[in-house]
């Protein structure tokens, strides 16, 4: 029977590689690229032991620990020093691509009708499901080996070959625990946006959980499966048992996605939506109220999230205080800035962080009107009397409202949280006036987001490209010196460091006009194409 179930999963385990044959391999070795980099950047900036101590000292303090893991900065080889900065992120940006590539392949394929044209062939019932995750372990396979012996073929000293494989190991488990906590959630929710929603929402309790008990309560950090990445402890003891518990957790999910996809009917879920009322608003009548509503779980979760990364971010910012006040080295090394205390000193740095955080939430909503393009939808839509303008202008002012929304959110959690912790509290003002300064950069990304979808809709993923290495070249950009030039690349590269650097309106309103621009021109190219049918 259970072969029966399974028929011709190797077929279509073939059939959905040639769907993903480009986007395999470009996530594959885009994250191979930028786990190779790193090591060797880092060799050629900190060439002595006595300089990889000093960036042990600026990294020894309770807002690194959250933001990338706890590590053993007594022993802070270029091997530990790849693993600590690097390890955590990328495996986090690994669970993203499984949890994208899995949704794609079963809640979107069954919520598209693809499945059930499939279910009509001769294929198993949880054949199409098992050939997904097949596809999506092979690649988190692959992944894991060429990183792996990529690390090791670099020939650095404090990379062995254990601790390589490990590395490698770190980010193919977390691919797969990820392909497995979407897959479950593929069967309890009914559509595929909801599977991607719960899915990173796991994904950003599990990473914000962790920073918490990194620095409240080490032992709890056990709870989160991305504390198992940095109690691999790779490059140091090699801890080996974290990553078999996490491809354990994984063959778990596994099992009970499989077994959910059994018991229950195509195109449903166990978490159903609610049924909608019978007549719809004179809101929801309109291309923005149709738009809201389409997008309003993902709204209201992304609310959450950025706010509670604020306040994560905020309350370790007393322990930073304190840890400040008692380390002679560290304060040497900060150099303190006349008027500007030691724990504000972080906040631009932190604002970075946020900021990209908090443009992802716009974006996908500015996307969402080029992924119903591609599903035939807003042919509907325009069929009435609905301009070209009126519709795009919808998730115009949608994406622009998200960003200020989720960059407030952020900002209020970071005050909130941090005016709790840090003595004498902080300042409302300069927390928000230095988040609401990042603004007019997100501005600039949606507004590109706008211009692909008018002139080059086929390449409107790209953006996010573009937000990747926003968030390469500024918060690695010190770590790796990078010149000035390749940060002005990005729009938030152009953004005065408040509250360090004296603050200028000048760039920000370059960047409005700038974003303006790009709208304007994208709203153009929308009204002269053809919609895609």
């Amino acid at each position: 029977m259970a072969g029966n179930h399974l028929a011709k999963t190797a077929f279509l385990s073939k059939f959905i590689f040639r769907l993903d044959r480009l986007r395999i391999p470009i996530w594959v070795l885009a994250l191979t690229f930028f786990t190779i980099i790193v090591p060797t950047a880092f060799k050629g900036l900190y060439n002595s032991q006595q300089e990889r101590d000093a960036m042990a000292q600026t990294m020894a303090n309770p807002a690194m620990t959250a933001m990338t893991g706890p590590a053993d900065l007594s022993n802070y080889t270029i091997g530990v020093m790849t693993a600590h900065q690097m390890l955590l992120m990328t495996a986090a940006v690994t669970g993203l691509m499984s949890i994208l590539l899995v949704t794609r392949h079963t809640r979107a394929d069954e919520e598209d009708g693809r499945l059930e044209l499939l279910r009509s062939l001769p294929v198993g019932r949880l054949s199409y499901l098992n050939a997904s995750l097949l596809v999506v372990s092979a690649a988190c396979i692959v992944l894991a080996l060429i990183n792996g012996f990529g690390l090791y073929a670099l020939g650095i000293e404090s990379m062995d070959l254990e601790g390589s494989l490990l590395y490698g190991a770190a980010l193919g488990a977390t691919g797969l625990f990820f392909a497995g906590v979407t897959a479950v959630f593929a069967q309890a929710s009914d559509s595929s946006r909801g599977t991607i929603g719960y899915s990173i929402a796991i994904l950003l309790i599990s990473y914000l959980f962790r920073a918490i008990t990194d620095i409240s309560n080490e032992s709890l950090s056990w709870l989160s499966p991305l504390a198992w990445v940095t109690k691999a402890e790779v490059y140091d003891s090699n801890n080996w048992w974290p990553i078999v518990l996490m491809i354990a957790a994984a063959m778990v999910l596994f099992a009970v996605a499989n077994y959910l996809n059994a018991i229950r009917d195509l195109d449903r879920g166990f978490l159903p939506s609610r049924p909608g009322k019978k007549y719809a608003s004179r809101f929801l009548q309109s291309p923005t109220g149709l738009a809201l509503r389409l997008q309003r779980t993902g709204i209201i979760s992304w609310a959450i999230g950025m706010f509670v990364l604020g306040a994560s971010y905020g309350s370790v910012l007393g322990d930073l205080e304190s840890f400040f006040s008692d380390n002679e080295a560290m304060k040497q090394l900060l150099k303190p800035t006349e008027g500007v205390t030691l724990v504000e000193q972080f906040i631009p740095m932190l604002m970075i962080v946020i900021s990209l955080m908090a443009t992802i939430p716009p974006v996908m909503a500015m996307n969402k009107l080029r992924g119903e393009e591609k599903k035939e939808r807003i042919v509907h839509l325009l069929s009435r009397a609905v301009s070209r303008t009126k519709l795009l202008g919808s998730y115009y002012v949608i994406s622009v409202i998200n960003g200020f929304v989720m960059i407030s959110l952020a900002a209020l959690g970071l005050w909130s949280a941090g005016t709790a912790v840090v003595e004498g509290g902080l300042s409302f003002g300069m927390i928000f006036g230095a988040a609401l300064s990042y603004y007019p950069a997100m501005l600039v990304m949606i507004s590109l987001a706008v211009f692909l979808i008018g002139f080059l809709p086929k390449l409107s993923g790209f953006i996010w490209l573009y937000v990747l290495y926003s968030f390469i070249v500024l918060y690695l950009g010190g770590l790796f010196q990078f010149s000035d030039w390749i940060g002005s690349i990005s729009p938030f590269g152009h953004v005065p460091q408040a509250p360090i650097e004296e603050f200028s309106i000048i760039p920000l309103l370059l960047l409005c006009l700038i974003a303006g621009g790009l709208a304007l021109a994208g709203f153009i190219g929308f009204n002269k194409r053809d919609i895609e049918q």
